[in-house]
């Protein structure tokens, strides 16, 4: 029976399936999958650029994407008409993303914009959000970004207007808001459970920064004492976290910057360094197995369930259902609005 399988077994399976279709299939593994997905994956990185890499490929009939559902969506946004995009399990979801509901995110803009004027406010939204919030992003003027374009794109806002709101991540949005000078009072939470988001008609009318409610559960587990014991025990350690880490964490570390930035900075790294790594614990592992030459440690274990929801056996299956099961996909006036949006970001 296939559930009695060794991975051995479902590894074999799911490589004949990639040979017989050939270039017709692209698989998409996340930095943060298990090591034997990312084995067999086509492309691996951050989300948007594999979505990128996955629209870009013409052969490529059907898009396999091993990660979270809003990655899965964002390839539906930029695949072409013939390509079809499966997630290997439909649950695989984003705590931050799914904190940032389209129904309050909908009452948060009308609330802000009625008191400070459409004309002066900017959405940004964190591509780590599902299409919808992406599309009211699109329809409203605004912008997407990652962590990596963050600070181009608050200064792009900026430009367009004098306020900006920020969904879904507060935690990315402080952080860009310090590195690029913001003080700490011009930039307000906007708590979705409290009237006027927990703050005052004048508080809106003034604040340059609004920071929705929302963060990573892999992320916000890292503190300051868990820093400090790993600097105790490795006094020659440099330490380098991802930007939706706490404000605190970012402060105390050596270096801050997306996945694809740490992944870089060890590669740039000498022989023989400790890096002390603050996001998820599978990246970390197997960077540590890239870099023999380096001592790899995770600040903490921190693991993304949802991520990890992710195995040989359901990719397997959606790989014998080619086409048929767990479609992602995204309604035609969503996908227009989310793509202006994703274009500004683009043009940044």
């Amino acid at each position: 029976m296939k559930n009695n399988m060794t991975d051995k077994d479902l590894i074999d399976k799911i490589i004949k399936i990639k040979q017989k279709l050939g270039t017709q299939l692209v698989i998409l593994t996340h930095h943060y999958q298990r090591k034997e997905i990312i084995d067999l994956g086509d492309y691996r990185g951050d989300s948007f650029g594999l979505s990128q890499q996955a629209a870009m490929d013409e052969n490529a009939k059907y898009i396999i994407f091993c990660g979270v559902h809003f990655m899965a969506e964002s390839a539906a946004i930029l695949a072409k008409d013939h390509q079809i995009v499966q997630i290997p399990d439909m649950d695989a979801g984003c705590w931050m993303a799914d904190m940032a509901d389209s129904f309050l995110v909908e009452k948060a803009w009308n609330d802000v914009t009625a008191i400070a004027g459409q004309d002066h406010v900017t959405p940004l939204v964190y591509m780590n959000s599902d299409a919808y919030i992406k599309a009211h992003c699109g329809k409203n003027n605004g912008a997407i970004c990652t962590s990596s374009n963050a600070s181009k794109a608050f200064e792009w806002a900026f430009k367009q207007k004098e306020k900006i709101f920020f969904f879904p991540d507060e935690h990315l949005g402080r952080n860009t808001g310090t590195h690029l000078g913001i003080p700490a009072n011009d930039m307000i939470v906007w708590d979705p459970e409290k009237p006027l988001g927990g703050n005052t008609r004048q508080d809106i009318k003034k604040t340059k920064v609004f920071l929705w409610k929302g963060y990573c559960l892999v992320h916000t587990r890292f503190t300051t004492d868990d820093m400090e014991a790993k600097r105790k025990n490795f006094p020659g350690a440099k330490i380098v976290v991802h930007p939706e880490c706490t404000q605190e964490v970012v402060k105390a570390s050596d270096a801050v910057g997306s996945t694809s930035f740490i992944v870089q900075y060890v590669a740039n790294a000498p022989t023989g360094s400790t890096i002390i790594i603050g996001t998820e614990i599978n990246l970390i592992k197997r960077i540590a197995m890239e870099y023999p030459d380096k001592k790899i440690l995770p600040l903490k274990e921190s693991l993304c369930p949802n991520m990890y929801k992710i195995n040989l056996q359901n990719l397997l299956t959606c790989l014998e259902n080619i086409g048929e099961k767990n479609i992602v996909t995204v309604d035609k006036k969503i996908k227009k609005d989310a793509f202006v949006a994703l274009e500004n970001m683009l043009n940044l």
